[in-house]
């Protein structure tokens, strides 16, 4: 499914649900960088000639809610939700001043949130998730895209003491998946899955921009500002206009070399998982744009964890990506 992209829309709003400033008629130029790390998504934000009383409203203070959306006509939506971390003013020239906003989505949570909890015997993963969201929730993170994890039961109970973001690496070396917080919401995508929905087709018409390469780190490809593109998502790539990786030549290279080509291989029916997503954007200027990083739908994603039987918790041997939902 692709959307034609033309008419630039924007909107850049912060503060709460009941009261906020709203900053879309101004000069605002965006860089939001999005990842399947569970290290908090970013983005920072240049509004121009803010007036001196709108700059010290009581909402632009750390932890005021930022929301920036972006987009086309008929292809407009969400880019970032977070919550301020810094904001600065200056001056570009005699006659611009700016506003800058350095933001973060659910840093709050990740950095603070502490969970001092004992589950009884019987517990399963889905017990020690839901355990974490609830404690979570109250630094504003909810429950999002999550498979079902494993049913297995402990055979004793289960103490849980620290960091929540801990609790979430255990999980997600255990039952194969990476944990992320995605517009304040804890979002869980298997390994070996992608999130359900139709591909994204990515071409010429729909507004990608250049030629996909293929990289050491996956298919990177430029499009026009595309609000659908969310990690984890499902894009659809011709493979003829890929332009191809170059391997090393030299002895040395050739275990290296059937590594990465096992991990950056080119999909038979050119289907690829998103794993990393930035936007950037001018409201008065050229650039609005998202830049991907994908990886195959039959890529292996080796883990020395995951390769070595012996590991505790180890899943076993990387297969194929296969959607779920």
């Amino acid at each position: 499914m692709s959307v034609p992209q033309y008419l630039r829309q924007i909107s850049l709003k912060i503060g709460s649900d009941t009261e906020a400033i709203d900053l879309s008629d101004l000069r605002i130029r965006f860089s939001v960088r999005r990842g399947t790390i569970s290290t908090p998504n970013t983005a920072d934000i240049r509004v121009y000639n803010v007036s001196a009383a709108t700059a010290k409203k009581s909402q632009l203070k750390e932890f005021g809610r930022v929301v920036l959306q972006a987009g086309y006509a008929g292809n407009y939506g969400v880019i970032f939700d977070g919550t301020i971390k810094q904001v600065r003013r200056g001056r570009e020239s005699q006659t611009d001043t700016y506003l800058d906003i350095t933001a973060a989505d659910g840093d709050s949570a990740y950095n603070w949130s502490v969970i001092n909890m004992t589950l009884a015997a019987g517990s399963t993963a889905q017990d020690q998730l839901d355990a974490v969201v609830k404690v979570m929730g109250d630094r504003g993170v909810t429950m999002g895209e999550a498979p079902q994890l494993s049913q297995n039961r402990l055979p004793r109970g289960k103490v849980m003491f620290g960091l929540t973001r801990n609790v979430l690496d255990d999980l997600e070396r255990t039952q194969d998946v990476s944990w992320s917080i995605q517009d304040g919401r804890v979002t869980l995508i298997p390994n070996t899955a992608y999130l359900p929905g139709d591909a994204i087709v990515v071409n010429y018409q729909s507004g990608m921009v250049g030629l996909p390469e293929q990289t050491q780190n996956g298919v990177e490809v430029r499009m026009l500002l595309n609000p659908s593109v969310k990690i984890g998502r499902l894009l659809k790539i011709d493979n003829a206009s890929v332009q191809q990786y170059r391997y090393g030549v030299a002895l040395r290279d050739q275990a290296p070399n059937e590594i990465i080509k096992n991990q950056i291989d080119l999909d038979a029916d050119g289907m690829y998982k998103v794993l990393m997503a930035n936007s950037f954007g001018d409201t008065r200027g050229q650039e609005w744009y998202t830049d991907v990083i994908c990886v195959s739908v039959d890529a292996t994603i080796f883990s020395k964890e995951l390769i070595n039987s012996k590991t505790p918790g180890a899943i076993g041997d990387p297969g194929p990506v296969k959607p779920y939902g």
